[in-house]
């Protein structure tokens, strides 16, 4: 009861306007009374848990994700994506969600795609006559493929919170992230047939094969960078803290040197947005780990466990209450904060019923991307209108559309048939 208050608590604060690092603080701070556990001695424990080399990942790919939208690397990425489609109109809906998977593939955030590509392909796709509200519901669950295509700073920070191998959670979402990639390019050119009257334009193949040709050409840096990434990572020449760090000094000189759109300014720029973002984190994180350590001292997490499976027999229906549980916070709460709040708590109920910790970081990842983007919270839906231009009310029913047919069934694919978020890591040896 006294760990329900505490998460109701920082719900209503977070509701309310109170910033999150405050909000966490507010929590931890409640749970200690209610509990009467002296704060001041486990403060010790929260931030010797933040002094790990994993974290420092984050700065660094927050970092290259600013670099490539401020350096024209990610414009590179959309031409090439636009040229290899083609630039019909069911080409520009894809185009979008091709491109966020591979910007996701580089930046690991969600936010910097939506800045990025939305940008740069809302307006041509407006003149494509797509609605700027669908344009922008699209960008918005598109962008979550950052999330779920490899590196994601919130698998890292699920990582560290339970104590998993980066790399498998990394790979546990790979399966899952190209699913939605698919079913949102489907349900694009559906929409298209339907509602605009199918494609304005066919460009002849050669056409397309010298213009995919050249735009490769001139997208060779930018994509080196996801190949540097994931292959240096899984090919065990570097860690992912390792491969950040290469990231980030690969993609200053390409900005400057090579597309020569960055300079010292934007540089400096990218690393104060950086740190900000990496600061808020870090505090919600020292947080959020005292928390789990008074969670834990109180039995918590085998009080709800036990709760759970005193009236729920069945797994199948267990991993169902688990997936609306995650959606419904999901709609109060940013992604960091579901990770932070929910993943220590729910992985011994999952662990008890026979999920393993590494296919949770998949079914957390889906749940994620339908979370970030309802209401009343919504954040990344939000922002999304705001580089739209376009009012919420022309956003939902697009976005409900996506999610319905996009990103619901992704996670419950993922929840309940486990080789889609386990065949890559028992492949790579990291899970038996």
């Amino acid at each position: 009861m006294e760990a329900l208050i505490a998460i109701v608590a920082v719900v209503v604060m977070m509701m309310i306007g109170v910033p999150v690092v405050f909000s966490f603080a507010g929590m931890t701070l409640t749970l200690s009374l209610l509990y009467d556990v002296d704060i001041s001695s486990l403060m010790t424990t929260g931030f010797w848990s933040i002094n790990s080399v994993i974290l420092v990942a984050l700065p660094l790919f927050v970092m290259t994700g600013y670099l490539m939208q401020t350096g024209g690397i990610a414009k590179r990425l959309v031409d090439f994506v636009e040229a290899m489609v083609g630039r019909s109109r069911t080409g520009m809906g894809t185009s979008m969600v091709v491109a966020c998977g591979i910007f996701g593939a580089i930046s690991g955030t969600a936010s910097a795609a939506v800045a990025s590509i939305g940008s740069i392909m809302i307006d041509p796709m407006e003149r494509h006559r797509y609605s700027r509200g669908y344009a922008s519901a699209l960008l918005a669950l598109s962008s979550l493929l950052g999330l779920l295509i490899p590196p994601s700073i919130t698998m890292i920070l699920y990582a560290v919170v339970t104590r998993q191998s980066v790399a498998a959670c990394f790979l546990a979402t790979v399966g899952p992230g190209i699913l939605l990639m698919i079913l949102l390019s489907i349900l694009n050119a559906i929409h298209v047939k339907r509602h605009l009257g199918g494609n304005d334009v066919k460009t002849p193949w050669r056409q397309r094969l010298s213009e995919t040709a050249s735009a490769g050409w001139r997208a060779i840096p930018a994509l080196m960078l996801p190949v540097i990434i994931l292959g240096g990572i899984y090919g065990g020449v570097f860690t992912p803290t390792e491969a950040a760090a290469i990231a980030v000094v690969y993609a200053i000189p390409v900005g400057l040197f090579v597309y020569r759109e960055l300079d010292l300014r934007k540089v400096a720029m990218a690393v104060v947005e950086a740190a900000k973002t990496t600061g808020v984190i870090m505090i919600i994180l020292v947080f959020s780990f005292v928390a789990s350590r008074i969670f834990t001292l109180e039995g918590v997490p085998q009080q709800l466990t036990d709760l759970l499976l005193e009236n729920f027999s069945d797994p199948v229906i267990i991993l169902l209450m688990v997936n609306i549980f995650l959606i419904l916070i999901g709609m109060i709460m940013d992604d960091v904060s579901v990770i932070a709040i929910v993943s220590p708590l729910m992985v011994p109920v999952m662990a008890e019923i026979g999920v393993d910790p590494v296919h949770f970081a998949a079914i957390i990842g889906t749940s994620v991307v339908i979370g970030a983007n309802s209401p009343p919270m919504a954040p990344i839906l939000f922002m999304s209108c705001r580089v739209g231009k376009v009012g919420m009310a022309g956003v939902t029913r697009p976005a409900l559309y996506l999610m319905a047919f996009g990103a619901f069934p992704v996670m419950l694919v993922t929840t309940y048939w486990s080789p889609l978020a386990l065949y890559l890591p028992r492949m790579f040896g990291f899970v038996q």
